[in-house]
């Protein structure tokens, strides 16, 4: 077995030169992994706890993800700059490090580094990677499952300037190039960071630009230096179709009125929000949170007036979000409200295939069997379920527990009678939430993303040759 060895040089070079094809092979292992994950299917995945050290010589935290699947075993140590708890910082100050850290002294910045070690099935060590791309890689990957299915993505508002925000617009880019007409950065300062993402998207060769569809894509960075920053704040946050949220913040970064008034919902949003990771930051505005998963009486929802919201936020892992998303901590969301991203990411292929057939596969055929009372609750789905029929397990989903509510009265259907539902109803409720309505994803992070995207970036550098793969390395006498 061979050993590899991808150093973060490495691993950036590997990953900015993808092709739409190539991004699509990391996307459907990522997709396959959290929807395993997600659904309990595989008894053989474990995502354990992380936990972290905070050290007062450096003022930064330490944080240690676990995980294992069918393909592997994997450690994460990561390690970057601790919260500060004076307020909103859409990155931290550039000061000098000092050796200690004291009341007065400034913290010094060590955005995210550390390295993941991967061990096959069996754990024997299979390679070691560079963590500080790769870790705002697979977060954007995740995010992309989302931003895939958006039927508008023309405007893009992005606060902070940092890798992740980097490859959160890059990745859009990529597989979206070809809608998007404007990226507005919102940042501390123009900073050498801010000056550094419009170098890196500007300088990306004419070709690929063309390739891609963005060729005349204008992008611009707003600060608070700008005597107008409240208003043209506003306007980029109002006038998005994504909002990406990339900064460890310790405060909402925008006034939650912009998004809940009359006028503000009747344009569908995709939110997401990966900067804040513990219960003392947060990113997004309670009220935003809050309208987004708002029930309503069957029967009293206007969607002439507004458009469709799922009643959920959607999460990476519901275990760790309510834990350590210090915003849905805040909202008092129960897990009732969450829903996680890898109950949802399979859904664009059921799409493809009713687009191409007018009948739906028999059931008894489809493994993962009925979706779950408790799920349609959640996304107050009161119609149009065929979609998700074939899409959901049971109510074996490892995130679901039984709702107390049983308002929908759900009852399982033949499946002749959910194609007469699905003709009759139309488009499918949930698709349409996902595709034009008001969508929030909060993350916080899953080991399983670094095992799985790690895995796949190794087979990747061997086709390319690119990095150290040292064989017999796990070779046992």
């Amino acid at each position: 077995m061979a050993f590899s060895v991808l150093a973060d040089g490495e691993i950036r070079a590997l990953l900015e030169s993808l092709t739409a094809e190539e991004l699509r092979g990391f996307s459907d292992e990522l997709r396959t992994a959290l929807h395993t994950y997600s659904t309990g299917t595989n008894n053989a995945v474990h995502q354990p706890e992380r936990t972290s050290a905070y050290s007062a010589a450096t003022g930064a935290t330490t944080l240690f993800m676990p995980s294992i699947s069918p393909d592997g075993q994997a450690v994460k140590v990561i390690t970057l700059t601790s919260p500060s708890p004076s307020g909103s910082a859409h990155e931290a100050p550039p000061t000098p490090g000092t050796p200690t850290i004291g009341p007065g002294t400034p913290v010094p910045v060590i955005r995210p580094t550390g390295a993941i070690t991967l061990f096959s099935p069996q754990g024997s060590p299979v390679g070691i990677l560079h963590a500080t791309t790769l870790t705002a890689f697979r977060t954007a990957l995740a995010s992309l499952c989302l931003v895939q299915k958006r039927d508008n993505v023309r405007t893009l508002t992005v606060f902070g300037c940092g890798d992740q925000a980097f490859w959160h617009v890059r990745l859009t880019l990529l597989l979206r190039g070809s809608t998007v007409r404007q990226v507005n950065f919102v940042n501390r300062a123009f900073s050498e960071s801010a000056k550094g993402i419009l170098k890196k998207l500007y300088t990306v060769p004419a070709a690929v630009k063309a390739r891609e569809g963005w060729s005349e894509c204008v992008f611009g960075v707003l600060t608070p230096g700008y005597g107008e920053y409240s208003r043209l704040l506003e306007r980029d946050v109002v006038a998005a179709d994504v909002i990406f949220c990339c900064t460890p913040s310790t405060e909402p970064l925008f006034n939650g009125e912009w998004l809940t008034t009359h006028d503000a919902r009747r344009r569908g949003r995709l939110i997401v929000a990966i900067g804040s990771y513990t219960p003392a930051m947060r990113e997004l505005p309670v009220e935003v949170i809050q309208q987004a998963t708002k029930t309503h009486e069957h029967g009293h929802r206007h969607f002439h007036k507004h458009v469709v919201e799922g009643g959920v936020v959607v999460v990476d892992t519901l275990d760790g979000a309510l834990k350590e998303a210090g915003e849905l901590i805040d909202a008092g969301l129960t897990p009732t409200q969450l829903v996680e991203l890898g109950e949802l990411v399979m859904l664009h292929n059921i799409a493809a295939s009713e687009s191409e057939s007018d009948s739906l596969p028999d059931t008894a055929s489809v493994s993962s069997g009925a979706p779950s009372a408790e799920l349609l609750e959640k996304l107050e789905i009161n119609s149009s379920r065929s979609a998700l029929s074939v899409v959901f397990g049971s109510s074996s989903s490892r995130s679901l527990s039984p709702s107390p509510r049983g308002s929908f009265g759900f009852h399982r259907r033949s499946s002749s009678q959910v194609s007469v539902d699905r003709k009759k109803d139309g488009e499918d409720r949930m698709a349409k939430w996902l595709s034009g309505g008001n969508v929030i994803y909060k993350s916080v992070g899953l080991g399983l993303m670094d095992l799985t995207v790690g895995l796949h970036l190794v087979r990747f550098a061997k086709e390319k040759n690119i990095g150290i793969h040292v064989e017999g390395f796990g070779n046992t006498a």
